[in-house]
């Protein structure tokens, strides 16, 4: 069986942690960013981790890492 391909997608989006949770980005920081206060805009630049819910879903995109 061939090895699975790594979801590129996803793999852009992503990053694992040392204990093999993943971080992402958050959103609503691209643009529109006037009438979002500057709080707002710090709590957006931030990583956060996945929710548990989505973990094995996203899990199956990255099998290589």
């Amino acid at each position: 069986m061939p090895k699975m391909k790594t979801h590129r997608g996803a793999a852009k989006r992503f990053k694992r942690t040392g204990t093999g949770k993943l971080k992402r980005k958050k959103a609503y920081k691209s643009h529109i960013l006037t009438k979002k206060s500057p709080k707002r805009k710090r709590n957006l630049r931030k990583a956060t981790l996945i929710a548990k819910s989505d973990m094995k879903r996203i899990d199956g995109l990255l099998p290589g890492k």
